[in-house]
Formats: C-alpha cells, sequence, structure tokens
C-alpha cells in the first residue's frame, strides 16, 4: 500500500483554520499570533493564507484590528474540503485524481478496486469531521490540561 501522506502546507492550514474557528465570532487572528501559539512558521502561514482566501474559506481584515477571520461558521468547513482546497486531490493514486479514470490499464488493473476502497475509505473521515467537531475535542484537551496544571482533577 503507498503512502498517503499529507504535506506540511495543509497541515498548518488545518491548524491555521483551527485556530480560527477557536476565535470569538468576528473577532480577527494575526498569522503572527497563530503562528507563536501553534509553534508554527510565520512565513510559512503567510503562504498558506492565500489559498485560503481564494477558496473563500478565509477573509482578511486590514486595520489595527486587523487579521483574519473564517468566513463562515465551524459547522460549515469539512477536513476534507480544507485538504482538497489546499492539495487538490487526496486520492491514495493517481489514477482517482479525476473524476473519471484516465488510466489506460484501468479496466485490467487488478489493484484499482483496493485504491478506489482506500481512497473511499480516507473520505469518508475527513468528509466527517468538521471545524467544530475539531474546536469541541481542543477545548476538552484544554479544560484536561487546565486541570492537571491546577491539580484539581
Amino acid at each position: 500500500m503507498p503512502t498517503v501522506k499529507i504535506s506540511t502546507k495543509s497541515r498548518y492550514a488545518l491548524h491555521l483554520m483551527l485556530a480560527l474557528a477557536m476565535q470569538e465570532e468576528g473577532a480577527n487572528l494575526s498569522v503572527k499570533s497563530v503562528a507563536e501559539s501553534q509553534g508554527i512558521s510565520e512565513k510559512y502561514l503567510e503562504q498558506v493564507i492565500p489559498t485560503l482566501i481564494r477558496g473563500g474559506m478565509v477573509r482578511s481584515t486590514r486595520g489595527a484590528r486587523g487579521g483574519y477571520h473564517l468566513v463562515g461558521s465551524p459547522e460549515d468547513y469539512t477536513v476534507g474540503a480544507i485538504l482538497r482546497l489546499v492539495e487538490g486531490s487526496i486520492a491514495p493514486v493517481s489514477c482517482l485524481d479525476d473524476e473519471v479514470n484516465q488510466c489506460a490499464r484501468c479496466k485490467e488493473c487488478v489493484t484499482l478496486e483496493l485504491w478506489e476502497q482506500v481512497d473511499r475509505a480516507i473520505s469518508n473521515v475527513v468528509d466527517h469531521v468538521t471545524l467544530a467537531d475539531l474546536v469541541d475535542k481542543q477545548r476538552r484537551i484544554d479544560a484536561r490540561c487546565a486541570c492537571h496544571v491546577r491539580g484539581n482533577c
């Protein structure tokens, strides 16, 4: 089975989107604050932002209280949509990148069905997890960690 890897750019985009989703509605967040809180290169995040803006997921606001915010609510964004916006395709093999398989061997390829099953399994996970789901998980982790720091759990 091939190694299916999500690029660093996509992982950073997901971290950025999660950070934006964790903000109060209407609040803006700077790339610098996300970079510092996530331990991510600010320069790399600045390369991710234009893709998210062009994709209609993030909006920028200029000025003293400027920064970035989600266009919609966290429930509107699946992990799959974010990954596909940044990656283009998350299919495990290139012959599944197009809606209609363009591979000259697709009619006799014994492994095609396997790759289609892997692709469906990946999509089934990432297309059913929203930013709202990740926000909930992050808040539970934060609460659990805060509890241990205070020593009252």
